[in-house]
């Protein structure tokens, strides 16, 4: 049977304390731990339409306030917002 190596690298409570440690440690200090991965890059289509919208000034202000919240540009939001619900009205509508 092989035996498990213990790790040299310690196991972290909080995300904050993973990065402090990353942040004072290399990676190089622990090559023999290493594994090789797989990294998949999935791009997105680019945008192909414009939709241009008329919102009164306090619902787009809100909008913003929610997008800057969630880290996102009004723009972005608002597509999510679009493709959210075009995907639960597809789900909901009965084959014809």
């Amino acid at each position: 049977m092989k035996k498990k190596k213990v790790s040299n690298i310690p196991t972290f409570k909080t995300l904050e304390e993973e990065a402090n440690f990353w942040d004072t440690h290399s990676f190089t200090e622990f090559e023999d731990e290493l594994e090789d991965v797989s990294i998949v890059v999935q791009l997105h289509q680019p945008k192909q339409e414009t939709l241009v919208l008329r919102l009164q000034k306090n619902s787009k202000d809100r909008m913003k306030k929610i997008a800057r919240h969630k880290g996102l540009g009004i723009s972005a939001l608002a597509r999510l917002w679009i493709l959210e619900k075009l995907h639960a009205s597809s789900t909901s509508l009965s084959p014809s």
